[in-house]
């Protein structure tokens, strides 16, 4: 196998609070190097791509590109809008000769050698693999709406005003969803290079979310199968700062104390 990564570091990191989640600490090393040395360390990949921010690629260059330059990972810009924006653009930087891509979060450092050993061994025998994780909670449907209810005193009103009051806001449920084979879906996902290609090349991509959902958009006959095997629920993904603790008492390390990443 010769396989070409794609690392998808375009987002804007907007519900993860103050600063920037792939530069965060993690053993003294950024997220996104963290993430990249998982896939350095395999004899199979040959290639790495890192869709960075485009209006501020710059910066991302200054921050990331000597440590990833360091790991043989070269950087690109992303997209502005959608996550298959940044894909596409990786696409067309990497080899010709590559026999399968894979794309992977940025922000998911957690991903694991078994894993790996999973996902490039289904893909020996499958064109498109996908890990997963089973839907263990109840799920609901909900309304778009919110709606906030305050707790109602009168005479809590005329004295305090709104001081003391207390309120909840939420959604109501509108139902209840099987959970029945359903899988929460996690990177990296690998395709047979030519069908990944081919893909995003033929389909119309606005509003897919993953690349396993260009693939099940093809039209060119059969629908091409997509194959889940099993993930790990300890690779998250990093969105909030929650997150990011759970990944660092996963990993065991300490927070920073005040040191500085290095990139």
């Amino acid at each position: 196998m010769r396989i070409g990564v794609i690392i998808a570091a375009a987002g804007k990191s907007s519900r993860f609070g103050e600063g920037d989640k792939l530069s965060q600490d993690l053993g003294g090393r950024a997220v996104l190097l963290r993430t990249v040395e998982a896939f350095t360390k395999r004899s199979e990949v040959v290639s790495i791509i890192v869709a960075g921010p485009p209006h501020e690629l710059d910066d991302f260059r200054l921050r990331f590109g000597p440590a990833l330059g360091f790991n043989g990972a070269r950087i690109v810009a992303g997209g502005t809008i959608e996550r298959w924006e940044s894909i596409r653009n990786a696409l067309a930087e990497l080899p010709d000769d590559l026999t399968h891509i894979a794309v992977h979060d940025g922000a998911r450092p957690c991903i694991g050698d078994e894993l790996l050993d999973r996902i490039f061994a289904a893909a020996r025998v499958a064109r498109a693999v996908v890990p997963g994780v089973a839907v263990r909670d109840t799920l609901k449907r909900v309304t778009a709406e919110s709606f906030t209810a305050a707790e109602d005193d009168v005479i809590a009103d005329f004295i305090l005003g709104d001081v003391g009051k207390t309120s909840s806001s939420g959604r109501r449920v509108t139902e209840t969803v099987s959970r029945t084979n359903l899988y929460a879906i996690q990177t990296p996902q690998i395709f047979d290079a030519s069908l990944l290609r081919k893909a995003y090349a033929t389909v119309e991509l606005s509003g897919t979310t993953d690349d396993a959902s260009v693939i099940e958009r093809m039209t060119d006959g059969a629908r091409e199968s997509v194959l889940v095997v099993e993930g790990d629920p300890r690779n998250l993904k990093i969105t909030t700062a929650d997150d990011l603790e759970l990944v660092r008492a996963i990993m065991k390390v300490a927070p920073p104390a005040g040191r500085t990443p290095r990139f």
